[in-house]
């Protein structure tokens, strides 16, 4: 196994750019974009090993890898009294935890005009 495949790699389409966008979270700042998938998912690996040789020269520690990593399922979240506040009377209202509720609305699509 090579040092880059503790790395994500992600290709996704940009509706804003009109193209393919390649980024590996922690590693690396920015990413590479075009017009081919497979093309851009390469180049984002040969980049990826660039990076990595450019830490090893610099004698920096590796980010900590993202590939094949584990979730607890549990966050703390700080979102201020005010929030809080209107959370907590929104699961209220609605017969359901703080936890439960939140959990739903964080499920809800980000653009539901219907939740706003």
């Amino acid at each position: 196994m090579k040092v880059s495949d503790k790395y994500l790699k992600i290709v996704e389409w940009s509706e804003d750019d009109q193209c393919y966008i390649g980024h590996c979270p922690n590693l690396m700042m920015g990413g590479v974009h075009g017009e081919d998938e497979a093309k851009v998912y390469k180049e984002l690996c040969e980049v990826v090993e660039e990076w990595i040789d450019i830490y090893k020269k610099d004698g920096e520690s590796l980010p900590i890898a993202t590939a094949g990593k584990k979730y607890s399922g549990k966050f703390n979240l700080r979102v201020g009294e005010k929030l809080h506040e209107q959370l907590s009377l929104d699961a209220l209202r609605s017969g359901e935890s703080l936890n439960s509720y939140c959990i739903k609305k964080l499920q809800e699509p980000m653009f539901n005009v219907d939740s706003r």
